[in-house]
């Protein structure tokens, strides 16, 4: 048995070890059946067996299914249908052993990992925050195929069970037994076994399952038409249609309470058959585990030593620079907040103050974390002394000539071998680098609004820009616990340049007639977290015409035409007209949106005004706003912009909103076929013009990218 580790002890309690051999987690691989059936015939054979203890060797416990194995699979067979039954089978005989089994979680027990522990009689886990439990399948287009479903349904009830199924928590081990998922949090790990073993010595005749007991009814009972209609409008709401998985659990965990449980067992297996090669399946794993565990794991990251900084200053105590000297304190990186004057700066430092009271009020944080933050955010009229900060973040406002003039004078606070990172959302990296002394130390930071719930950082590589600058530029995001995303230097990089194309469309259709409220109501169906005109308001109509004449201007410096955004007429032809009336945007007290004293808004009656056409279809709307962004983003891969399909995908939906259910861009792309893409895109540029236009060496790109996962 060279997957788990067999011993008895005296008392006649069996310890199974989880090894698998050649890999750093356990999973249900080809190797985990034979394992299991092997494990099972053993115990079957064993005279006075007393009790049985399932433990891991690994950090984790068991990580649940291979997802690769998955995602290779093209169609379902009656093989690997019979394989997940099999699986199911071994579960199902380990919890009708004649003895108590118990399952010691020393680290994480996720999907199938959680599924081997509800089919023990005890789950025990070690008091370590890397020792979650759930079952996080629904977030990769998955349902628990291995019992999952069915078992907390039985276990919980309908209703507590279904927001452990339908969204997916990894449940830390005091959480976990408040809900029922654990029913014993042990101090550490060495004390699992021990506690399992002294369970088994006290509880002898504690091997039937609750499911499996005489007179057994669900908690909460089987009168639930009320609680499926409520959940099914929930799921609505979160996935609009988009997503079959959470529909499909919701289905099965309802009928399991009026089947009988083996037979419930199948059903659940038929449907996770029919959402492992959806394309919803395909995307989320692609994406959000392979593309993620890439980025995670340091497989993007420039290779050489590690590197953290011990000390930073951010120039510009507004919004942007406000967030991120809270993002830098909440990981213990000490900053220094400097802005023009003095009441500017404690503003800044205002911003973490208002953050941290609204985490104690979640309890998630207390008067002492609050102090030691705010502690590490010193405010400042003035420099910080010379030589003494590892990094730079600058995020001032977006206009060049102020930016040169703050980097030059700024620098000095820099150490040796200390990386300067300027927080501009469209202006090049290498023009900005000019104003330093050593240009191959700048490198672009873009964060994104608001900073402490958006989590990634687009990280611009300049021309000049240092190999070791990017290397440590990519740790100091890791550091913060964001999720750095690198592209090369253009205008407006990645994220910039496919936002304003999302922007610019819903302008567009706005001229062509289609009604204001009918667009926010597409961009919706499509799954954007917000409709263009309501997001246009929120960045304000004024800044976007700022960056456009910034622009300009730098075109005249520079004596060059960069083609920055020269495709979003709409834009200009909508807003520059709006600006004119006096509606900027939220901000300035309208926009597309009047804003109303008790907090509600509604669209500007004025925007009639602007059609043209006789009017756009839903699914019209819906499949040029998606398709604008997607060849957007297959321009930046082919201009060079973009350095990985992962990096597009990840950065598409953090940083732009692209709608999740796709896998990102270029994963919604590859879903639709790269020939039917190209196809359509064509049709689309005939129809409505060149911004739909994509080479076919684009095409070719993204063929030679490959998995990059």
């Amino acid at each position: 048995m060279t997957e788990f580790h067999y011993h008895r002890d005296p008392d006649g309690i069996v310890t199974v070890t989880m090894d698998m051999t050649g890999q750093s987690a356990n999973t249900m691989n080809a190797r985990f059946l034979p394992a299991m059936q092997d494990t099972l015939a053993r115990l079957g054979a064993e005279k006075g067996l007393a009790g049985v203890v399932f433990a891991s060797a690994k950090k984790t416990f068991f990580a649940g299914g291979d997802l690769k194995d998955m995602l290779a699979v093209k169609t379902v067979t009656e093989a690997y249908f019979d394989r997940t039954q099999a699986i199911k089978a071994t579960f199902r005989a380990l919890e009708k052993l004649p003895v108590p089994v118990v399952a010691a979680i020393s680290g994480a027990a996720l999907g199938g990992g959680y599924e081997l522990c509800l089919a023990c009689n005890r789950r025990i886990v070690a008091d370590h925050p890397r020792a979650v439990v759930g079952m996080p399948e629904v977030t990769l287009g998955l349902l628990p195929g291995g019992g999952g479903v069915v078992r907390l349904t039985a276990l919980l009830g309908l209703e507590k069970a279904l927001p452990f199924l339908l969204d997916g928590p990894q449940v830390q081990p005091r959480d976990a037994l408040a809900a029922g998922l654990v029913d014993q949090v042990v101090a550490t790990a060495d004390d699992l076994i021990p506690a399992a073993k002294a369970w088994i010595l006290a509880n002898p005749e504690a091997h039937i399952q609750p499911w499996d007991a005489p007179g057994f009814s669900h908690p909460g009972g089987t009168q639930i038409r009320d609680q499926v209609a409520a959940a099914s409008e929930r799921i609505y709401q979160k996935t609009r249609g988009l997503m079959p998985a959470p529909e499909k659990i919701l289905e099965i965990a309802a009928a399991s309470l009026t089947m009988p449980f083996d037979a419930a067992l199948t059903l659940e297996t038929r449907g996770f058959m029919a959402l492992m090669t959806t394309p919803e399946a395909k995307a989320a794993i692609t994406t959000f585990f392979l593309g993620m565990q890439a980025v995670r794991s340091g497989k993007l990251r420039p290779e050489g030593d590690p590197w953290q900084a011990r000390s930073s200053a951010v120039i510009g105590a507004g919004m942007m620079g406000a967030g991120i000297a809270h993002a830098h304190a909440q990981r213990g990186l000490a900053t220094w907040l400097k802005d023009t004057d003095t009441a500017r700066a404690e503003a800044g430092k205002a911003h973490a103050v208002a953050l941290c009271d609204k985490a104690i009020a979640r309890g998630r944080m207390d008067a002492a974390g609050k102090a030691a933050l705010l502690g590490l955010i010193t405010p400042s009229a003035g420099d910080a002394p010379p030589g003494s900060v590892d990094l730079i973040v600058e995020a001032v406002f977006e206009d060049i000539d102020l930016k040169e003039r703050v980097i030059a004078s700024t620098w000095p606070m820099l150490t040796e071998g200390g990386i300067y990172g300027t927080n501009t959302s469209t202006l090049p990296i290498s023009v900005l680098a000019e104003a330093a002394p050593d240009p191959s130390r700048v490198i672009g930071l873009h964060f994104f609004s608001p900073i402490d719930r958006m989590k990634v950082v687009e990280i611009v590589v300049g021309k000049a820009t240092g190999p070791d600058t990017l290397r440590r530029a990519y740790d100091y995001v890791r550091q913060i616990g964001y999720l750095p995303i690198v592209v090369n230097d253009s205008r407006g990089f990645f994220t910039s340049r496919v936002f304003a194309t999302y922007l610019d469309e819903g302008c567009r259709l706005l001229i062509d007639g289609m009604a204001p409220d009918q667009i926010e109501r597409a961009a919706w169906l499509a799954g954007m977290p917000a409709g263009p005109l309501a997001v246009f308001d929120e960045v304000s109509l004024i800044l976007g015409q700022k960056v456009r004449q910034t622009h300009a201007a730098l075109d005249a410096r520079l004596g060059e035409a960069s083609g920055f955004g020269l495709e979003n007429t709409a834009t200009r032809q909508v807003t520059d007209a709006m600006i004119a009336t006096g509606r900027g945007g939220r901000h300035y007290g309208g926009g597309f949106y009047d804003y109303h004293g008790d907090g509600t808004k509604t669209l500007w009656p004025g925007l009639a005004r602007f059609a043209e056409g006789e009017g756009v279809t839903m699914e019209a709307a819906k499949e040029r706003l998606i398709y604008r962004q997607a060849v957007e983003t297959l321009r930046c891969l082919d201009e060079g912009v973009l350095r990985s399909e992962v990096e597009a995908n990840l950065g598409g939906i953090l940083a732009i909103g692209f709608p999740p259910h796709t896998g990102g861009p270029l994963q919604f792309i590859r879903g639709i076929g790269l020939d039917t893409f190209a196809t359509r895109a064509r049709d689309l540029a005939t129809r409505h013009g060149d911004r739909f236009a994509v080479t076919d060496s684009a095409f070719d790109r993204l063929r030679q990218t490959g998995d990059t996962t």
